[in-house]
């Protein structure tokens, strides 16, 4: 029995005769633990997309970003775990989780273009004892993977990483504001402690400042 394919998936296969390719593509390929190989392969990404399902059974998908060799970690063979970063304060993949623990993530190099896409279920804490693991995470995700397999480059643009996105946290460095957040618009609903970042990072400003920034691609967006 297929731990992928219903029904749905099999009419499309007839329809374009490839049930048998999708049967061997399986069996080669989806696994269900995590290989030292591909262990190495998402702990070096800096990034990755994650798909939820919310509280009305609507997917979404996400774009989680942070440091390269220190934002995903590979637990143990079915585990792996990587933090919640302060965002727009919706905790909408967060929350999506803690409603429905389904979860799938999709790791690239769009470098030397390679792939890998993982199914498991997920758990949401603030009390992980790898919580300090990651400086500013304010949560921390562990999904126990059910499938894991490799996909094909073949559709992979290639493209080269110019630089970290500064917010970003590192060790090293003070993380800025976020900009947005300094938006008067937005300056009523913060909490205390945004508001007095904003105060020491030069104030407000307008939201046409904020959206020229984000037009024009100036990382101060």
């Amino acid at each position: 029995m297929s731990r992928l394919y219903g029904e749905q998936h099999r009419a499309r296969q007839d329809q374009f005769d490839s049930r048998k390719m999708a049967d061997r593509v399986e069996e080669l390929a989806v696994v269900t633990d995590i290989s030292e190989e591909a262990a190495a392969f998402i702990e070096q990404r800096d990034m990755f997309f994650l798909s939820t399902v919310d509280h009305q059974g609507r997917p979404t998908v996400s774009y989680k970003g942070g440091e390269a060799g220190a934002f995903v970690r590979v637990v143990d063979e079915h585990t792996l775990a990587f933090p919640s970063f302060d965002g727009n304060g919706m905790y909408f993949s967060m929350g999506n989780i803690d409603g429905h623990a389904e979860v799938g993530m999709l790791f690239i190099d769009f470098e030397k273009p390679h792939r890998i896409r993982v199914q498991g279920k997920a758990s949401v804490s603030a009390d992980d004892p790898l919580l300090s693991s990651w400086k500013e995470a304010e949560l921390v995700v562990r999904v126990t993977v059910s499938e894991l397999w490799q996909n094909c480059p073949r559709y992979i643009h290639r493209y080269q990483k110019v630089k970290d996105s500064h917010y970003v946290p590192k060790a090293d460095c003070e993380t800025p504001v976020a900009a947005w957040k300094r938006v008067e618009e937005v300056n009523d609903v913060l909490n205390d402690k945004d508001r007095k970042q904003v105060e020491d990072s030069g104030g407000t400003m307008p939201i046409e400042e904020w959206m020229s920034y984000v037009q024009s691609g100036d990382e101060k967006a």
